[in-house]
């Protein structure tokens, strides 16, 4: 309880008052509230600026272009503020699997940004011109490249793993070289190597 006061103390101060700071442009702070809250139940969906500010807008129309929401492609530092903004508490995301996910999904991301900085690495999100998907994809400088599904639970192991040999197939590996793994993130369970050679990977197991 003490984390989430802390945290909503946060998100009131940054639209109350530090938004002003960065550009010295006055913001109504219950619009930067209606952003934050679409963000964060957009988080780890790829939605776009335009579909950010049709949801911030609701009945009255979508908002302006120059709004903060033009920067959809933003992420939460830390998921938990998605959690606040949302106004929801732990226990209430232990009976919505789907939102709980994406939020799983969003802190996956985070923890693999910090772990491509200490490889000299970019993590990117995979999407062709069939919406073929793949949630992460970290790449090296020197070409080299990993792909990565984030299911919370092991039921959906399988179905990702297929999704990522799809991604395989349609990937240029003569231009772009073999991948140099190719793994499931879970939230919970123990890591292995699956047959068709695609590594299921817990959280807990990630390193640089």
């Amino acid at each position: 309880d003490e984390a989430l006061i802390a945290l909503r103390g946060y998100l009131e101060e940054t639209r109350r008052v530090d938004l002003v700071r960065v550009d010295g442009i006055a913001r109504d702070p219950e619009n930067v509230a209606r952003v934050l809250r679409s963000l964060a139940r957009n988080i780890a969906t790829g939605a776009s600026a335009r579909a950010i500010a049709a949801d911030v807008g609701g009945a009255e129309g979508p908002i302006d272009t120059d709004h903060p929401a033009r920067r959809a492609d933003a992420a939460f530092v830390d998921p938990s503020l998605a959690v606040v903004a949302l106004g929801t508490r732990p226990d209430r995301l232990l009976r919505d699997v789907e939102t709980l996910g994406l939020l799983f999904e969003s802190l996956i991301v985070r923890d693999l940004r910090i772990h491509a900085q200490a490889m000299d690495a970019s993590v990117f999100h995979y999407r062709d011109s069939t919406d073929l998907e793949a949630d992460v994809i970290v790449e090296r400088r020197d070409g080299t490249w990993a792909a990565f599904e984030v299911k919370l639970g092991q039921a959906a192991v399988d179905g990702a793993a297929a999704t990522l040999r799809r991604v395989a197939a349609r990937v240029d590996q003569e231009k772009h070289g073999k991948p140099a793994v190719f793994g499931v993130l879970t939230g919970w369970g123990y890591g292995y190597q699956r047959p068709d050679g695609v590594a299921v990977i817990p959280i807990g197991a990630l390193a640089p």
